[in-house]
């Protein structure tokens, strides 16, 4: 049985990519900052191909107490899809903290667990995934606005190219994924797309890119981006 841990789990894109995979039959590792009740919903129906975890990205000893909890598990596809938008003004006159926390979270975090989680990826098929954003892209940056969170999303570009340069992730692919403009609490009600359908796309590129090799930036229908 195919094994996924995605990592952000508890709503939105997260919640409905754990879903869609384990319509496809998979074995799924969701993690959580708090109960979540549609994982709930899921877990009734899933039964023990949903697996549960606690993780606050941004909280070291968190990190490191999920990684050490995994024991032997190894897994197919590892998804880092936790993140957050940063403050509402999206202000070049940001207070340090706030964008501490935002760089940390959106940028630092996923890449930090990721060298962890590294060693749980089965090869020569593994996929490590991250949820990326087409804001992130500096050649499609046409219209400016949201700047600080563009700024994260890129900072995760660039570390996550970082990562895929090194001798330690031969043998797997690595994805930075856009996964479009996404009806949930971050994309707000005026976006176009549904998180199912969001997911559907995603676990079609996750599925297609095993044995792949390599790093690509794409969107949820397979389609390249710009860096």
């Amino acid at each position: 049985m195919d094994r996924a841990l995605v990592v952000g789990a508890s709503r939105g894109i997260g919640l409905a990519l754990a879903a869609e995979l384990l319509a496809r039959g998979w074995h799924v590792l969701a993690t959580e900052r708090e109960r979540s009740p549609g994982l709930d919903r899921l877990a009734a129906d899933a039964g023990d191909r949903l697996e549960r975890a606690h993780v606050t990205l941004g909280d070291r000893a968190s990190e490191r107490a999920f990684v050490a909890g995994l024991g032997d598990r190894r897994f197919d596809v590892v998804v880092l899809n936790a993140g957050i938008f940063g403050p509402r003004h999206q202000s070049l006159d940001v207070a340090r903290a706030e964008l501490a926390e935002l760089i940390d979270v959106n940028a630092l975090a996923p890449v930090r667990l990721a060298h962890r989680l590294l060693p749980r990826l089965a090869t020569p098929d593994g996929v490590l995934a991250f949820m990326t954003s087409r804001l992130g892209s500096v050649t499609e940056n046409r219209s400016g606005g949201m700047d600080l969170y563009r700024l994260s999303k890129a900072g995760l570009n660039m570390l996550t190219r970082s990562l895929a340069a090194g001798n330690e992730v031969r043998g797997i692919t690595i994805l930075s994924l856009h996964p479009g403009w996404v009806r949930t609490t971050m994309g707000g009600e005026a976006a176009p797309l549904e998180p199912a359908a969001s997911a559907r796309g995603l676990a079609r590129v996750l599925a297609e890119a095993r044995g792949r090799g390599g790093h690509h930036f794409l969107d949820f229908e397979g389609q390249p981006i710009p860096w």
